[in-house]
């Protein structure tokens, strides 16, 4: 009868004995600057009153909260639409940055949109992308090579799908029918 009230004593006092250990806190990490979600190999579908507007893949997306933005890498392809739901261009780079209030996206490091419409293949490091008005801009030098013209120079602004665009410094050559 002696050990049955010992053990449940001699639990209780090895209990109370015990030194209670606090996780380890790294203060060198700022929880702000993590990212609040992380995926890869993923899709981000950006629409207007219900309309798709731009389809981006990246291999690697981390989404933060604040400032509100979704940084993409590790491979990005954005397929733009028209009004009509149509793809009208696709722009590749090796990273990127959706503004998650505006869904305005910027892409850099070895950017290249292709028309969807006659192949006109536009070429950069930097390259913005107005979600409202469906434009394209760079302060950046560009070239640019379609079935009438090569050409080049810095600073752009284009549609999206580059039928219509203006280069700033121009500098080129142009092939006359």
């Amino acid at each position: 009868m002696r050990w049955a009230l010992f053990v449940p004593v001699l639990v209780v006092v090895l209990v109370a004995c015990e030194e209670k250990i606090k996780p380890t806190v790294l203060t060198q990490i700022d929880s702000t600057t993590l990212p609040q979600q992380e995926s890869w190999n993923s899709t981000v579908t950006l629409t207007d009153s219900g309309k798709v507007k731009a389809v981006i893949r990246a291999g690697y997306i981390r989404v933060f909260e604040e400032p509100r933005r979704t940084m993409l890498s590790e491979g990005v392809v954005v397929d733009f639409f028209n009004d009509e739901g149509i793809k009208n261009s696709v722009l590749t780079s090796r990273e990127g940055m959706v503004n998650d209030v505006t869904n305005d996206f910027e892409a850099w490091k070895d950017v290249v949109v292709v028309s969807q419409e006659d192949s006109s293949t536009l070429r950069t490091e930097r390259l913005f992308w107005d979600n409202r008005k469906q434009l394209i801009h760079t302060p950046e030098f560009v070239s640019i090579v379609s079935p009438q013209e090569k050409i080049q120079g810095t600073g752009f602004e284009a549609e999206q799908n580059l039928n219509r665009y203006r280069i700033f410094r121009v500098s080129g050559q142009t092939q006359g029918k």
